[in-house]
Order: C-alpha cells, then structure tokens, then sequence
C-alpha cells in the first residue's frame, strides 16, 4: 500500500473499509436508449483491486470505468478507449450509480453492443440484479479518496464543487456528502433540490427509482441528432409545459432533482474509487460533473488516496 494515507476508520457496523464483489454473475436484455438497439448485459464478480470494467463482448475489449475516459456526455456519459474510439459504452451512469450506491469496487459489465440499456430510465433495475446476485467481501480495503481542497467547475449559471469534509468527519467511514439543486423552465420541473448523505440505505429509498426525464419539444431534435432512438413513456419521464405526459405521473416527489442526483453519483464513481467529500453543485449535468473529476485529479493537492486498512495504527 507504498504511497497511501493511514487512516483509521470507524468500523463498528462492520461495513465501510473492504473491496466488495457480486456473489454470482447475472444478466438482463434492453434496449439502448439512444441507439434504439437490443443489448445483453452480463454482471460478474471480479477480484479485489480489479475495480468496475466494461467488456464490449462483440469486440473483445476492455474499458475501464474511469473519468479519463469519458469520450461524450451530450444527453449522458458514455466511455471509450482512446487507443480504440469504436470501443465505445454509452449511458453507464445509471449502473454505476447501482454500483457506488451498494458500494461494489470491483465487477465486470459485459454488453455486446455500444449502449448499456435502459431498463425503466432509473437505476432500480440494476439495483434490482445486484440484490439478487448478491455482495460478497473480499479481504481487500478500499482505497478512499479523500478531497483535501474545494475544487469548482461552472459553466455560465450551472456550476459544481467537490468540498473537503473537514478533520471532524475522518474518523468515520468514507462518507460522500451530496447537495444539488435544478431550475428548468417547464413548470412541471421547475426549481427542485435533493440532499442526501450516500448509503447503501438512503440509495436504495431515496434516489434509485428515480427515472431519466426530457422535454417533449427536445424529443424530435434529439432523435434528429441520432439520439433518443430507443426512448418512450416505458423508460423516461416526458414533460410539457406544465404537464407530465406519462400516465401514472412521477413516482416521488422532486424526482426530477433525484434522478440529477442520481446521475451525479454515476459519473462521480467514474473517479474510480469512493469519494470522501462534500458534492454541491447547481444546474450541473453529465459534462460538468466529469469536468468536476478531471479538475480534481489535475491538482495533485486537492486528494490523496486513504487505506482504510483498520489494522495499521494512523501515522
């Protein structure tokens, strides 16, 4: 463990400091929502210190969930390798999300085409696999990275900042702090907040049925623009002025601020570790967020990775 931190952390729940598998592998079937194509998804375990990995099974390649290689966030997150642009995974935020929200380090993610899919547009349907196949603990500890120093990002009114937690907050478990806020025009949005201190538990009820939303003016333009192929009432929420067009209406209140919040913590766990941090941001969207990590890791001063080793005395 050369070149990190010693921390002790509070363990007595007994969760927090190990890496953490899926017990079994399990699969589903979707469509993309933007290329409108059928994908097989497979979720595997994978050892500790492997960290998430895509597998596009139709080329036999590997890429690395990681905000480096974030290759496009118009309309979501989508990753490539550089060293090989047409391995591309679009719309992964929502299993990340699933993921960092059950807190699993390590898994890969088979599909074989360039989309994960959409499922129900939230992510209680990757939640949903990873109850039934189960975590498992290895005897790893989590390498936590800990913000040392405020990091903003804006663009024009919309701006995000990853904030320090303070010397008060280190003796308890990684902890990521989460506060945003949205204002849209159409009155059925209009301005909403979500606050929410990540678990497994405030995951699980507050955020993850939370669903993808659009305008319903920006539908053609964006289907125009070879996106939104594959989207509808079954998997989007469609607003219109003040109206909500899906029959059954919204799920939960503010679940429009939810489901930003939930983007959020997909493209936060593209840092390729757990954040130990305060998150605030307003407005903020798929670029930003991504623009918030690359500024991060820019300043070597602003994070230091943390062993939550609780066998080793804190230096």
């Amino acid at each position: 463990m050369d070149g990190f931190a010693r921390v002790i952390f509070d363990h007595s729940d007994g969760l927090g400091w190990r890496q953490r598998t899926l017990k079994a592998a399990i699969g589903c079937v979707g469509i993309g929502v933007h290329s409108g194509k059928r994908v097989n998804l497979t979720l595997r375990p994978a050892p500790a210190d492997h960290g998430i990995v895509f597998r596009r099974i139709d080329l036999g390649h590997d890429v690395a969930a990681r905000f480096e290689n974030v290759s496009d966030t118009r309309m979501c997150t989508s990753l490539a390798d550089p060293a090989m642009p047409s391995a591309r995974i679009g719309t992964v935020e929502h299993i990340m999300a699933a993921l960092s929200g059950m807190n699993i380090d390590n898994a890969l993610i088979e599909v074989d085409g360039p989309e994960i899919p959409i499922l129900d547009g939230s992510s209680a349907p990757f939640l949903f696999l990873i109850d039934c196949a189960g975590i498992a603990e290895q005897d790893a500890p989590r390498q936590v990275i800990e913000v040392r120093e405020t990091i903003r990002v804006s663009a024009g009114a919309a701006w995000a900042e990853l904030r320090p937690l303070g010397p008060s907050a280190r003796s308890a478990q990684p902890v990521l702090e989460m506060d945003l806020s949205i204002d849209f025009a159409a009155l059925a949005i209009g301005r909403q907040s979500c606050s929410l201190r990540l678990t497994p538990q405030s995951f699980r009820h507050q955020i993850a049925a939370a669903r993808t939303f659009a305008q319903a003016e920006e539908v053609e333009q964006l289907r125009a623009a070879g996106l939104a192929l594959g989207g509808s009432l079954e998997n989007a929420i469609v607003v219109d002025g003040a109206e909500i067009l899906n029959v059954g209406g919204l799920r939960m209140e503010s679940e429009f601020a939810n489901h930003k919040m939930l983007d959020a913590v997909g493209d936060l766990a593209l840092a390729g570790g757990p954040l130990h941090a305060r998150f605030v941001a307003h407005r903020t969207g798929h670029e930003l967020n991504n623009r918030l990590l690359r500024a991060l890791f820019a300043d070597a001063d602003a994070w230091r990775m943390v062993s939550t080793d609780p066998l080793v005395a804190a230096a």
